[in-house]
């Protein structure tokens, strides 16, 4: 997701959103361990979108 994309989020969209992309980085790196994953990057780009999620929402939560 790109940050503009996050910026029309709602609190209660980005609480979800980070709930599931933080499954999926869960997913992708436990699955990278047992089988090498033919795109590794796929693992930095969701952790990546986890602290982007993350960032916005202690933002908009501290104001």
């Amino acid at each position: 997701m790109k940050n503009k994309e996050i910026k029309e989020l709602s609190i209660e969209e980005l609480k979800q959103k980070l709930a599931e992309f933080k499954t999926q980085h869960a997913n992708l790196k436990m699955g990278h361990f047992v089988t090498p994953l033919e795109n590794p990057l796929q693992i930095r780009k969701a952790r990546r979108t986890v602290a982007r999620l993350a960032t916005e929402l202690t933002n908009r939560e501290n104001q």
